[in-house]
């Protein structure tokens, strides 16, 4: 699943090259993954619950493909830790185990990928 999610992002980044803003990405990126079959949730409303206070829109994910993959875009000149912090958490508040980090504002895409894993 993460090399299909990669072989589209690839492709998009091939197409349009580095420096456009991560919500053009984010836009070509979903027609992409659209494209090649797979089941795409864009901006996926993830939940937040302490102590009985449910906040029903705490966050929003990028992408959730196939119900099994979460990943987030991002179009800087680098990835930062809270970066990585972000789609950890994002993992543990959906009951995903799986994320890609892609990072389109990179030369070559390969530079730009980050797998993280809840197991």
């Amino acid at each position: 699943m993460s090399g299909a999610i990669i072989g589209a992002a690839v492709e998009v980044h091939r197409q349009l090259g580095p420096g456009l803003l991560e919500s053009a990405h984010e836009s070509c990126l979903e027609r992409e993954l659209t494209v090649r079959g797979l089941g795409v949730e864009r901006q996926r409303i993830v939940p937040v619950t302490y102590r009985g206070l449910r906040v029903p829109r705490a966050y929003r994910m990028d992408f959730v493909v196939n119900r099994l993959v979460a990943f987030e875009i991002k179009a800087v000149d680098r990835v930062l830790q809270i970066h990585e912090s972000q789609l950890l958490s994002y993992l543990h508040l959906s009951n995903l185990k799986l994320g890609l980090l892609i990072n389109f504002h990179v030369g070559l895409l390969k530079h730009g990928i980050k797998r993280l894993c809840l197991f």
